[in-house]
Formats: structure tokens, C-alpha cells, sequence
């Protein structure tokens, strides 16, 4: 991967010529991804924090109003010409999957649903991930590969359930419907990850949905009451800055280094991370049985990584090559 970490430099995007390709070992990818990991983990209680002082379309409207500046901003410093056509379309996934339909839909869920209970959304979303990336990219990882993915899932769904009541609430559909198209966008912010840098699919992504977002503030602020706290403004900041453009930035990176599967299932420790700072930050309790669970999914983890890491495919004619 070059600086601008892509095996396409931005001049080559725009006229179509390749680059050869710089390898880089998978440690850094890992590292990139389990960033990401770590940022998104604290999406659920920044949001509860957020919740306390705007109504849930507000707080989706301002956050990406926010990421969006900021992003807009360094696509300006830096100069990165438009993506060519034919990328739009994925960036448009991107955009209604990640910028805006998940967090809309868990800050609607987060309404009713305590952040413990949310994170099964998350205990799924690895396993959704890989399986959309096997229909979108026609990547095969081998079957020790899936099988983890699948015990980990599970492992993380029974602690989450559990952790929860294992009682149904009234956000779960919303829940549910963040799943899909959360899991849609990472795959498609996956593949365009492999032809440009990660924070320019994120940046761009977040500058199309700009206007949406501002009408959106417009509407919603008037007809949602805003109670400033400390708290709220720290988690509207977070989810903006730390969620929203830092954390999808270094999670596209290490997806185009070590590919969507395996990228994917280092998500399997994000609801955990979430439960220990719902923990810290909300007061909220934690099950006694949370190292145990955290060891089997460590041990899942270690083994996606391993088996995917031997199972991927070389990439055929046309398509971008990861690094």
C-alpha cells in the first residue's frame, strides 16, 4: 500500500492506469481494522450520551453534518479529485448503509433498548458481513474459516441475550434493519477500499450525504427538544468524529489490507468492548461470565484470522488488488 493507502495512486483512479502493486504484511491490516473495532465499540454508549440532549434525528443529522465537514475539508487539503462514475454507486451504499441508516436506526432503537442489549446487533454483524462479502466479491474463505465465524456469533449472541434478560424490546426491528444494511456498506466500503484510500471512501461517502444531512438538521431541530449536557455534546463529538470518520477510516484501511471476511470477524470482541464501557459509562451491569465469553470469542477470532488468511482467493482480472 503507498501513503495514500491504495494500489492505485488518486492521478491513476481518475485515468484509469494502474499501479504496481506495494505489498504490506497483514499485521498492519489487523492493527487498522482492530482501531476500527475499538471506535465502533464505543458507538452505542456515545449515542445513549447523545440521546440525553438531542431526539434521534437530530442526532444523526448534526453527527454527520459534523463528519461530513470535516471530511470535506481534508478532501480539499488534499486535493483528491472526484471518483470516477462507475464508483458512485457503491459510494451511495456506503452512504445509506453506514452514515446514515445504521446509526439512524440504532439511535431510534436506543430509545427503548439499553446499550447491553443493542450490542446483539453488533454479535451478528461479523457473520452478516462475510456472508454479504461472499455474495458481493465472490470471495470463498475455507470452512474453518466459517465455522469460528459461526461459533462466535454464537458465543457472543448467548452472552449478549443473556446479558440482556433475554428479553425482546421494542427497538429489535430497528435493530435488525441496521444489521443488513450496516453489513452492505462495509462490503461495499470493502471493495472500494482495494482501488482508493479508505478515508476518501468515507470522505466522499459523507460529503454526498452532506445536503441530506442539513435539510435533515433543519427539519428535525425545530421539532425535537435540545437539552444541552456535557454528556450529550461529548457523545455527539464522538459518534461525529471518533465513529463516524476516524474509526470507519482506519477500519476501510485495514479491510483492503486483510479483505472483508477477516476484517469482519474481529468485530466478534466489539459488543464486548461495548458492555464494559455501557459499564463504565452508562452504569450499567455486566454478567460475571464476560471473561469467559471473551476468551471463546478470542479464540474464534484467532482462528478466522488464521484460516482466512490461507483461504483467500487471488483476484481475478479487473479487480482491485489488496495489499
Amino acid at each position: 500500500m503507498t501513503a495514500q493507502n491504495s494500489a492505485t495512486a488518486p492521478s491513476a483512479i481518475a485515468v484509469g492506469t494502474p499501479l504496481p502493486v506495494v505489498h504490506r504484511g497483514p499485521g498492519s491490516g489487523v492493527l487498522l481494522a482492530g482501531l476500527g473495532v475499538l471506535a465502533f465499540s464505543l458507538t452505542f454508549p456515545s449515542t445513549v450520551w447523545g440521546l440525553e440532549s438531542f431526539g434521534p434525528w437530530s442526532l444523526v443529522a448534526l453527527r454527520t453534518v459534523l463528519a461530513a465537514l470535516i471530511a470535506g475539508c481534508a478532501l480539499l487539503a488534499g486535493r483528491v479529485p472526484v471518483p470516477e462514475r462507475r464508483h458512485w454507486a457503491g459510494l451511495a451504499v456506503v452512504a445509506g448503509g453506514v452514515v446514515v441508516g445504521f446509526p439512524l436506526l440504532t439511535s431510534l432503537a436506543l430509545r427503548t433498548s439499553t446499550s447491553a442489549h443493542a450490542a446483539v446487533v453488533v454479535g451478528l454483524l461479523p457473520l452478516t458481513t462475510a456472508l454479504f462479502s461472499a455474495l458481493r466479491t465472490g470471495s470463498r474463505p475455507p470452512r474453518a474459516f466459517w465455522a469460528a465465524a459461526l461459533a462466535g456469533a454464537a458465543v457472543v449472541i448467548a452472552f449478549t441475550v443473556q446479558q440482556s434478560g433475554g428479553a425482546l424490546s421494542g427497538g429489535d426491528p430497528y435493530l435488525f434493519a441496521a444489521l443488513l444494511v450496516c453489513a452492505a456498506g462495509y462490503t461495499e466500503g470493502g471493495r472500494l477500499a482495494g482501488v482508493m484510500p479508505g478515508w476518501q471512501v468515507i470522505g466522499w461517502a459523507l460529503v454526498l450525504c452532506l445536503p441530506l444531512a442539513v435539510a435533515g438538521a433543519a427539519v428535525a431541530l425545530p421539532h425535537e427538544p435540545v437539552h444541552l449536557t456535557v454528556h450529550g455534546v461529548v457523545g455527539l463529538v464522538w459518534v461525529a468524529v471518533g465513529s463516524t470518520f476516524l474509526g470507519l477510516y482506519v477500519w476501510y484501511r485495514g479491510m483492503a489490507e486483510i479483505g472483508v471476511p477477516r476484517a469482519s470477524q474481529l468485530q466478534l470482541a466489539q459488543p464486548l468492548l461495548t458492555l464494559v464501557w455501557s459499564l463504565l459509562a452508562l452504569g450499567e451491569e455486566v454478567s460475571t461470565a464476560a471473561p469467559v465469553a471473551a476468551v471463546a470469542v478470542l479464540v474464534c477470532i484467532a482462528v478466522t484470522q488464521r484460516a482466512g488468511s490461507r483461504g483467500r482467493r487471488r483476484p481475478g482480472a479487473g479487480e482491485p488488488v489488496r495489499s
